[in-house]
């Protein structure tokens, strides 16, 4: 049987002053991103306490496992490195459209 494709995203969100970094996976990031917008401030979750809802990078990845395993690699990354890897795509750290 042949591997289906799915969409899955790697993410980074950010917080307004972007001093906090969020990295995340999702095979909707539209949607993802919206849930987070709707959490801010919500002190039971790391994104929401610390107003992580600008989208600032995001990989397209179609397999879930390579997915999950980019995700552990960013986390394990230092800020500076992520910082790094948001300004390949994203120079000024804007926040992105998920769409």
């Amino acid at each position: 049987m042949p591997k289906l494709h799915h969409n899955y995203y790697t993410y980074i969100t950010s917080n307004p002053g972007r001093t906090v970094l969020y990295t995340g996976v999702t095979n909707n990031l539209q949607v993802r991103v919206r849930q987070h917008m709707d959490n801010r401030g919500n002190p039971e979750t790391f994104a929401g306490k610390f107003f992580c809802y600008n989208l600032v990078y995001y990989e397209y990845i179609q397999n879930i496992e390579q997915a999950i395993a980019r995700e552990k690699e960013i986390k394990d990354m230092s800020r500076e490195m992520k910082i790094e890897l948001i300004k390949t795509i994203n120079p000024k750290m804007h926040t992105l459209k998920p769409w």
